[in-house]
């Protein structure tokens, strides 16, 4: 068989220097018919083995006859009944060749996505151990990060919160759409607790999800039970935060987390995507301009509840203890708190504002709001007149024995 190497010279002689064929055969030493077949082909020459017969061809007509009838019918059913008896996989292999003949052809269907149509959300648990506050940590399991992916731009939105209930969900998501500048009109969430769930084969959503997309004038659809492809770019997007935003970061608390998120998401929303061929930021204008406004008032989010202050001066929000300004102990306060804040109003008036605490059941307290108890509490005690010179620290007051008598009637002759 003539090499390439050969071939190659073979057609460099005779169409670059014009040598004629049977001095070309004399100087490489072949017949006149290989340099003439040379010249002829098109590419160069390949070995190729000559196929040999296999069993699997005396029983090709009935395999045609079964997948004609049946084309889906398996390969172990076909063997069964043509009475094949030697390897399954021979038969499988040839099977497998023959199908396709005998289906219709099946294209999939490419995913588009029109200006503003749909955003994907979803939580990313971060692997990380992040301090909060007196001296507790957080884990991965409690620390969600809310990511929201927009259909048509592939725009990036994320922010870690304090917990997955319903307040803090609904409060982080209304902060992605004031960032965002618009809504999308259909937002595709898995089945999350707050938002809803699929219930007697069909979507049922929570009352605060159902109030909060009222507001907002958009369709919430949540996607069926194990069925990741229904919203493959928000977990493509957790993916990538996974890989490309976590390693090698430390983080000294939330607000360190969600500032570097911050500055992280400028960069990774004017990436090149190659399934758009441009950035995310070439297209959001677009995108946004056909979303949802933003409604004229705002949907009520966070922890919001009404109560009269105790006795102790101190209101609960999520297993923590804020102090209150104790003048207004008895009257009915308004508790308004958001991812940030905690505020608390009496008449229109704020009487407390705290930084919300991530940790665990702990009392903060403003000195101011303690100092004033202690003069509040003189000061009544004062006005009743129970008030009693102190007793020294360190010292118990003793009464003497003579007053218990005078109590019980005993006189001295009582023994």
């Amino acid at each position: 068989m003539l090499s390439v190497e050969d071939w190659a010279e073979i057609r460099r002689l005779h169409r670059g220097e014009g040598v004629p064929i049977k001095a070309i055969a004399r100087m490489m030493g072949c017949s006149k018919n290989t340099v003439k077949s040379a010249l002829r082909s098109d590419g160069p020459p390949r070995y190729q083995r000559p196929r040999r017969g296999s069993a699997v061809d005396v029983v090709e007509p009935r395999i045609r006859e079964l997948l004609a009838a049946w084309p889906s019918m398996p390969a172990t059913v076909i063997a069964e009944r043509i009475g094949w008896q030697r390897s399954i996989r021979v038969l499988q292999d040839r099977v497998r060749e023959l199908r396709p003949l005998y289906l219709p052809p099946d294209p999939c269907t490419r995913t588009a996505y029109e200006p503003g149509e749909l955003a994907q959300c979803d939580f990313w648990f971060p692997d990380v151990r992040m301090p909060v506050a007196y001296g507790q940590f957080r884990t991965a399991q409690e620390l969600p990060v809310l990511v929201m992916v927009s259909g048509y731009a592939r725009w990036l939105s994320a922010r870690l919160l304090p917990s997955r209930e319903a307040t803090d969900l609904f409060a982080g998501w209304w902060s992605l759409f004031e960032e965002l500048g618009g809504v999308p009109k259909t937002l595709v969430w898995d089945g999350e607790g707050a938002v809803g769930r699929w219930r007697r084969g069909k979507p049922e959503l929570t009352a605060e999800c159902q109030g909060f997309r009222g507001t907002l004038g958009a369709k919430v659809l949540v996607c069926r039970p194990a069925d990741p492809e229904a919203k493959g770019l928000v977990e493509r997007a957790n993916q990538y935060l996974e890989t490309s935003f976590l390693p090698g970061r430390c983080f000294t608390g939330p607000d360190d987390f969600n500032r570097q998120l911050a500055h992280w998401l400028v960069k990774a929303n004017v990436r090149r995507m190659r399934v758009l061929g441009c950035r995310p930021a070439d297209r959001i204008e677009a995108d946004r301009a056909a979303m949802l406004t933003l409604p004229p008032v705002p949907p009520v989010t966070g922890i919001r509840r009404s109560q009269r202050l105790p006795r102790d001066y101190y209101v609960r929000v999520d297993s923590n203890d804020y102090s209150v300004h104790p003048a207004v102990v008895g009257r009915r306060i308004e508790i308004v708190a958001t991812l940030e804040w905690v505020d608390v109003f009496s008449e229109g008036r704020v009487v407390a504002r705290h930084r919300r605490c991530w940790a665990k059941h702990q009392s903060i307290t403003d000195p101011e709001h303690a100092e004033a108890a202690v003069a509040l509490r003189r000061a009544r005690l004062s006005v009743i007149g129970q008030v009693s010179p102190p007793v020294p620290v360190g010292e118990v007051e003793q009464r003497p024995l003579s007053d218990y008598d005078t109590v019980f009637g005993l006189g001295e002759d009582v023994i």
